[in-house]
């Protein structure tokens, strides 16, 4: 593909990011906004980049401005491939969910630490020639997850199981009962491919998810309902963002050996990964 410029952030090289909703933009102080083209076309939106805490970080509205992308088309290799070609290292994925369990009542945070793939329209890859076969058992940033689990304090859900549909529709009552049934802990329809994406290109990658109802077929009497949902995001936005704002602040300097960059020591990529400073290229 045909190299294509990537302009320096005004900041310095953004080596954390945060994909999320566009309430987030106010987690950043003094934002400037930066356009990165990709080999995959446009991000979401430009990423705004600002300080957290002392240190560079990169935002990213998964949804792009005023949620323009549905969650089926989202641009996620565009996304990560821009956050990845402006150094970013470590990514933390906020994210709204359904809960499956009776444990997962609206307002409680999740860490998971398992995700299962239901969604069928979706590239999700870079490797488009050879064998580069990416580890994926644990899909998540240990350190990263640490870090969450910790800054989310009591009552947050350490570990469990993050179900992706297609969307946008929600679930039947069957369909939700079945997840239920897996033991599966909490459902999403944005968590994939954004975290097999990240490990392709050697990004640490955590979500917290935030449950916002209680998915059709676990309640007789409820069923999903978006108005809702978005209240309830809405109503802990800033729950949210001071916590990250918390974890950002703890992580350290340098990207931790927490072994998710590991996998490329070993493996002949079809693509040259992007980096700051570097022409953007696959």
């Amino acid at each position: 593909m045909t190299d294509l410029p990537t302009a320096a952030p005004a900041h310095g090289t953004p080596r954390v990011a945060v994909i999320g909703g566009s309430g987030f933009y106010e987690f950043l102080d003094d934002p400037t906004t930066v356009t990165v083209e990709t080999p995959y076309g446009e991000p979401s939106a430009p990423i705004a980049v600002g300080d957290v805490g002392g240190r560079p970080v990169a935002f990213l509205p998964r949804h792009g401005a005023g949620h323009r992308y549905p969650p089926t088309q989202i641009p996620y290799r565009a996304n990560l491939w821009a956050l990845r070609s402006l150094g970013v290292e470590r990514i933390l994925a906020p994210c709204a969910v359904g809960g499956l369990q009776p444990e997962t009542q609206p307002g409680t945070l999740v860490v998971p630490d398992q995700l299962v793939d239901r969604t069928t329209r979706r590239v999700q890859t870079f490797v488009e020639t050879g064998a580069a076969h990416a580890p994926f058992a644990d899909p998540y940033c240990p350190d990263l997850r640490g870090a969450l689990t910790t800054a989310a304090g009591e009552g947050a859900i350490d570990g469990g199981t993050m179900v992706v549909i297609e969307g946008p529709r929600f679930s039947t009552r069957a369909e939700s009962q079945s997840y239920a049934a897996a033991g599966w802990t909490v459902v999403n329809m944005t968590g994939h491919p954004e975290a097999v994406l990240a490990r392709e290109l050697g990004v640490c990658y955590a979500t917290i998810a935030l449950v916002t109802d209680l998915d059709a077929g676990v309640s007789a009497e409820e069923s999903v309902d978006q108005a809702a949902v978005f209240a309830l995001f809405e109503k802990h936005i800033g729950r949210l963002k001071t916590m990250l704002g918390e974890v950002v602040a703890g992580l350290p300097d340098e990207q931790p050996g927490c072994g998710c960059a590991a996998w490329l020591d070993d493996v002949e990529l079809p693509f040259e990964l992007p980096g700051p400073g570097r022409t953007v290229s696959a």
